[in-house]
């Protein structure tokens, strides 16, 4: 179906794929670049997000209405 030079192409470039693809996630392993990525870009945009948001004073509400009023969804 295919000639020894088609054959011997396809396996070169499979190989060389191959090899790229290692090669890069070698990259990220050595380097720690999936750690940078969550620390310095991932994290402070959580940090942000959820410092925003508004919360309930828990110090603000009677005891007695801890279990019951407080808990439940608005």
């Amino acid at each position: 179906m295919f000639g020894k030079k088609k054959k011997t192409s396809i396996i070169t470039k499979v190989i060389g794929t191959a090899v790229g693809v290692y090669a890069g996630l070698f990259c990220v392993f050595y380097f720690d670049l999936d750690g940078k990525l969550l620390y310095y870009v991932v994290e402070p945009f959580m940090k942000k997000h959820f410092d925003n948001m508004e919360r309930r004073d828990p110090h603000t509400v009677p005891y007695d209405l801890i279990d019951t009023e407080y808990m439940q969804k608005k």
